[in-house]
């Protein structure tokens, strides 16, 4: 709840560090009783009026519950499938018809935001955002569905709404007419954001808690080496180096959100990607031990269950892709192609840094200055690049980061020169190439994020120690390298085993695995 309001929304990297202790212990509970309300609201607060602000902002403090309605897709799962449609009606307002069967809270919420077909066709102005509240609407119109069991986040309550000849106010739209999708991408960014920087990370905090449980339990106890070893230090690296994306997309929509549109799903894409296989990692280290429904280790199975429900969102990689793939047309002719002169700037990798709270209306659906978007930031992994050149005195682990950081910025020219044979070919074609430059493109902006939080660590950071060392952004990098198929070195002696001394040093002190190092209650 935004402060003007009433609330105390400062800003949503406090809220996703707030969110992270309710994922890390039940991924369903922060879905359901936690951020679907501010998915919903984020449209009010982004477009509403007074009335509709002021109305909202009263139904939560005082304890409802809002929920979405999204739009259908086509070829949809079955979250997305069915739409409602609305005609203007002949006494004015409009009326509401359609179904949707696989609704989160549907059964329990107060007020629904819906993104409603009010033209035909799939253009831009086909849809139009509606504030549906339940007291202002006629009963008889309003058919709430049984609740829906999924396999996926069994502790949310999804359910159907079914809406039939329904009558809704003409001041229940949110904005202008046909701005549905508008305001669908504008406030994306937002769920995208914290989805990663508080669901997916929180949720993969505990996987990797719970693998290094499983080890300190073996005959051996808590001695990371071998397999066993470098396994978890290479997931321990990626949280770090996934958490430094999240976080950066955080303080973006902090900062400067008229520049989150490209980033945030840049966000969403990596981090689903890149944790989803580090969870397949766990279970191997985990053993028969994963497959456990007790007290100690059941919660495992719970989250390889809820975690692909919370990375899917609203439409999960077509969603994200669908905004990144005409991106890449602009990044062959992006200005810092022959040099790193408008890197982004280093307060958006100062996790727990000044920062200023959203203010939604300035969200925008549209690309805007690169410098602080995606180029912004892989112009700071040049930067990062050429400046640690002048680390290499510091050991041969500065050194190997150094050679590593190159390649990376290498590979940053070689996909701009790819992304140029796309330049050509007319808006509506998405050829097969797109996806993959797509991968590799947001594999090189976790790079930079990693690199850049290396870079600007110091002693004001929570793990100041662990952070502004080169170990964990080595070894993410080495695994990102072979990923996108660089040429990568052995790493130094000793470096994986260092940071799996580092992440058993955090369960011992009960810290959590994150950038932020917190005291887990």
């Amino acid at each position: 709840m935004p402060r003007e309001l009433g609330g105390r929304l400062d800003g949503v990297e406090g809220l996703a560090q707030v969110l992270r202790p309710v994922f890390r212990r039940d991924v369903a509970l922060g879905f359901g009783a936690g951020m679907t309300a501010l998915f919903a609201a984020s449209v009010v607060w982004s477009a509403g009026d007074g009335r509709q602000r002021r109305d909202t902002a009263r139904r939560l403090l005082g304890g409802g519950r809002m929920t979405i309605l999204h739009r259908e897709f086509a070829h949809a799962n079955a979250i997305l499938r069915g739409e409602y449609t609305a005609r203007p009606a002949p006494g004015g307002g409009y009326v509401v018809d359609g179904r949707k069967d696989v609704v989160i809270n549907a059964d329990r919420a107060d007020a629904f935001v819906a993104y409603v077909r009010t033209a035909p066709g799939d253009g831009p102005d086909s849809h139009s955002a509606f504030l549906l509240e339940t007291d202002r609407l006629p009963s008889h119109a309003v058919h709430r569905l049984p609740r829906a069991r999924t396999h996926g986040m069994r502790g949310a309550h999804y359910a159907g709404l079914d809406l039939e000849q329904c009558p809704v106010p003409a001041d229940a739209l949110i904005g202008e007419l046909g701005e549905g999708i508008s305001l669908s991408l504008r406030t994306f960014q937002v769920s995208r954001s914290l989805v990663s920087g508080g669901a997916l990370v929180g949720g993969m905090d505990s996987a990797l808690r719970y693998a290094v449980r499983a080890v300190s339990q073996s005959r051996r106890g808590l001695v990371l080496r071998g397999r066993r070893g470098r396994v978890l230090a290479g997931v321990f690296a990626d949280l770090l180096a996934c958490d430094s994306l999240a976080v950066t997309g955080l303080r973006l929509l902090d900062l400067a959100p008229e520049h989150a549109l490209v980033p945030s799903a840049a966000v969403k894409y990596a981090v689903s990607a890149l944790l989803q296989e580090d969870l397949d990692d766990l279970a191997a280290v985990l053993g028969a031990r994963g497959y456990e429904r007790g007290p100690a280790y059941g919660g495992f199975q719970k989250l390889v269950r809820d975690l692909p429900v919370a990375g899917l969102g609203h439409a999960g990689t077509a969603d994200t892709q669908a905004v990144l793939v005409p991106h890449l047309r602009t990044l062959a002719h992006a200005a810092w192609r022959g040099e790193s002169g408008h890197e982004a700037p280093a307060a958006l990798f100062t996790p727990g840094g000044p920062g200023a709270p959203l203010d939604f209306r300035r969200l925008a659906a549209e690309p805007s200055d690169p410098q602080h978007g995606c180029d912004g930031l892989l112009a700071a992994l040049l930067g990062a690049a050429a400046r640690l050149d002048g680390h290499r005195s510091r050991g041969p682990r500065w050194a190997a980061l150094a050679d590593l950081a190159r390649a990376f910025a290498a590979e940053v020219h070689r996909l701009a020169d790819r992304c140029a044979t796309l330049s050509g070919r007319p808006d509506t074609v998405a050829p097969a190439a797109s996806y993959v430059l797509v991968d590799r493109y947001c594999l090189l902006l976790a790079a930079a994020a990693c690199l850049a939080v290396c870079e600007n660590a110091g002693p004001r950071a929570a793990d100041g120690a662990l952070l502004a060392e080169p170990d964990w952004a080595l070894l993410a990098l080495s695994r990102f390298g072979r990923r996108l198929g660089l040429e990568v070195p052995e790493l130094p002696d000793g470096v994986a085993l260092d940071l799996a001394a580092g992440l058993v040093d955090r369960y011992r002190r009960g810290r959590s695995f994150d950038l932020y190092g917190m005291r887990l209650a």
